[in-house]
């Protein structure tokens, strides 16, 4: 038995999200500040259904450092929408929060994972 699947459906659940010029800048700047100190060596952007992240790594052939990753929920009207911004380590959620600025000011603060 087969079953039919509505294109039109199917991709109104795929929600592709992205990073705004402004959340890039803002990212790509604390990256820069971050491989001036000799901190960082290499970024990776993703997109993942209804998620983008940003990743930031010691060197290309580790595992990222820190993910910050860029949720919008599915539901509802586009006005209604609102972007949450996570902050990973690994599997581990360091902060939630609805302001890539909290996020970023918690980066530079000093932050640093050990091994």
């Amino acid at each position: 038995m087969s079953s039919l699947i509505r294109l039109a459906e199917y991709r109104r659940q795929q929600r592709v999200v992205f990073f705004s010029r402004r959340e890039l800048n803002q990212l790509l700047s604390l990256y820069s500040r971050r491989v001036m100190r000799g901190e960082w060596r290499d970024y990776a952007i993703d997109h993942r259904t209804g998620m983008a992240m940003f990743s930031v790594f010691r060197s290309s052939r580790e595992r990222p450092l820190f993910s910050i990753a860029k949720r919008v929920p599915v539901t509802g009207p586009a006005n209604e929408r609102e972007a949450e911004y996570l902050l990973l380590n690994g599997r581990h959620r360091l902060r939630r929060t609805h302001a890539l600025e909290d996020i970023i000011e918690l980066l530079e603060s000093g932050l640093r994972v050990v091994g």
